[in-house]
């Protein structure tokens, strides 16, 4: 299981990448693995201020849909549009390409409630 070192996790199994004042979020390998074959993904929330644990989308799975959460508060800015067409790079490159949108964050301190990827790990394999 992937779980880079240099991200922050929540533990409802999104990702963090932060660059300045700006993040990348998405959903992990784990949680990838879980859901299985990714068919498609729905965010609405484009241009909204959300709080922190908010839903900022659904991911649907061919077994299942799942709520996708915000792991700090912030204002979604862009939407992967390239998971419109083809919603498994989620699958193939969840910490890349499959990204899931990305945020201007309102408090980076919100960071420090996250976990790291020992954190992260643990919960995983508990």
């Amino acid at each position: 299981m992937n779980i880079p070192a240099g991200l922050k996790y929540t533990k409802d199994h999104e990702w963090i990448r932060v660059e300045g004042d700006e993040a990348f979020i998405g959903i992990t390998d784990f949680a990838q693995k879980e859901l299985g074959d990714i068919v498609f993904i729905e965010v609405d929330t484009l241009d909204e201020t959300l709080d922190a644990e908010e839903t900022f989308g659904t991911i649907e799975a061919v077994k299942t849909v799942s709520d996708l959460f915000m792991p700090v508060s912030g204002t979604v800015i862009e939407v992967n549009e390239s998971l419109e067409d083809a919603p498994e790079t989620v699958n193939k490159d969840p910490y890349g390409d499959g990204w899931i949108v990305k945020v201007k964050m309102a408090d980076s301190a919100q960071l420090n409630n996250l976990l790291d990827a020992d954190a992260y790990k643990a919960l995983v394999e508990a």
